[in-house]
């Protein structure tokens, strides 16, 4: 009988895959960056396969993040709030609008962008 993935295992997969999408990465490049297969990512960012201590401190280099950001908001840390955080920035909209605002190379258009968005959402209310 096939045992139920830890949940730190599965949280961070799921870091893991936010930040690979947010560089806008497919499963294959990270592999590749990686030594790995596409199918060996899939595997650890649904947390199937747990994450050697050596691999994960290659995939923070990789992904340009601190070996810390796969834990933030591990279970036993994580409030109500911090779950919806991640629910929502694990949006394919939400990322797709990331990396679209990311690729404004003016920061005062950016900057102008967010004030749009801030005042459209006040409308809103």
């Amino acid at each position: 009988m096939p045992t139920k993935a830890n949940p730190v295992d599965v949280h961070v997969g799921a870091r893991v895959k936010l930040r690979r999408q947010l560089l806008g990465l497919s499963q294959t490049e990270l592999g590749n960056a990686l030594d790995l297969t596409f199918q060996q990512v899939q595997k650890y960012e649904k947390g199937t396969n747990r994450i050697s201590a050596s691999k994960l401190h290659k995939m923070a280099e990789v992904l340009d993040v601190p070996i810390s950001f796969f834990f933030d908001g591990v279970e036993g840390t994580r409030s109500d709030a911090d779950s919806a955080d991640l629910d929502m920035m694990s949006r394919a909209e939400t990322i797709s609008l990331v990396r679209a605002y990311y690729s404004i190379e003016d920061e005062a258009v950016r900057r102008k962008v967010i004030e749009l968005l801030r005042t459209l959402g006040k409308e809103q209310d």
